[in-house]
């Protein structure tokens, strides 16, 4: 089968397509015949070798436990293990496989069933292989998306990237008023994916300009802990999805003692693959939100959506079309 392989960290030019082994599936894997999967932070940081965590998983040196990224997929079941109850061959499914291995951007992939979902009929595979780990960052990051009301004045600082772009049309979904942060490429794009104000985070700071929010979704976590905290109505909640380890520790130490002695909640969300994309899926079937999809790459280009990507000019998600190219 065809895959993009990476046999060194490095820059996209590490990544090449290759003929490799099709895999088996184990008793309690199914085999997926990839359609899509979707370009995310965590394989940038795989391919790049950064934070030397990531190393531990792949490889100290140079990468072997893991050669194929992507962990977003969507496809169809071509075969599965003896163990496996929930699906069959023929299924239309995706999901995040992170936690059981990488792998997606190749024609076909193993998973556990536990990592998977049968796909809508009314969703693309392309939108499909959009969603997983974003929309479950964006739906986690609300903490509670029964508590957000209509009228709520909600922030997502990131607003223009994967999950951001979730977060923006879920809240606007659910009623509130929405403030979108990012880059100056991204406000127009913004704007277009419902947000109410967009603010460009190069020109103006959300914590300095004296408005306060029910709730921020912070993707990006570049400002001051006491700052986002002041931005924050009585009773607010601060959700961190990402940034730097600086701020990770600060968060994991300031946000517990000030959940617990204050009305404002403040905390570091830690993801759960593949949860919570059920009330995702509801709205999209209603009509109420979309992936945001700003460019679609054949699998012998992925180095190409790569490269984008690293630019951080990418509107909602780069996806990955294996099938098309695979003919």
């Amino acid at each position: 089968m065809k895959a993009v392989v990476f046999r060194k960290y490095g820059s996209p030019d590490a990544l090449q397509l290759e003929d490799v082994d099709k895999p088996t599936p184990k008793d309690d894997e199914v085999l997926i015949e990839v359609h899509a999967s979707s370009v995310n932070d965590w394989d940038w940081q795989m391919l790049r070798g950064v934070p030397i965590v990531n190393r531990f998983m792949a490889g100290l040196f140079k990468p072997c436990k893991i050669m194929i990224l992507g962990y977003d997929v969507s496809g169809r079941v071509e075969a599965v293990g003896k163990n496996v109850t929930k699906f069959k061959p023929g299924d239309e499914v995706m999901g995040d496989i992170s936690q059981h291995r990488f792998g997606g951007f190749a024609e076909y992939v193993c998973a556990g069933e536990t990592a998977l979902r049968l796909k809508p009929e009314s969703m693309s595979f392309e939108q499909a292989a959009a969603l997983p780990q974003a929309a479950a960052l964006a739906v986690q990051g609300f903490r509670d998306t029964s508590a957000i009301k209509p009228g709520h004045k909600i922030l997502i600082n990131g607003a223009g990237g994967g999950a951001g772009s979730f977060a923006v049309q879920i809240a606007k979904a659910l009623g509130a008023e929405v403030t979108g942060v990012d880059s100056t490429v991204k406000l127009d794009s913004m704007s277009q994916n419902g947000a109410d104000h967009v603010m460009d985070y190069t020109k103006e700071e959300f914590t300095e300009n004296g408005e306060r929010y029910d709730l921020i979704q912070d993707n990006a976590a570049h400002h001051s802990f006491f700052h986002c905290r002041r931005s924050l109505n009585p009773g607010g909640i601060y959700a961190m999805l990402g940034g730097p380890n600086s701020r990770i520790f600060q968060m994991m130490f300031l946000g517990s003692l000030t959940s617990l002695f204050g009305s404002k909640k403040m905390g570091l969300m830690i993801l759960k693959q593949n949860k919570n994309l059920d009330f995702y899926l509801e709205l999209f079937e209603a009509g109420k939100v979309a992936p945001l999809i700003d460019k679609t790459y054949p699998l012998s280009e992925t180095a190409d959506a790569f490269r984008y990507f690293g630019k951080s000019l990418q509107r909602g998600k780069i996806v990955i079309s294996v099938k098309d190219a695979a003919g």
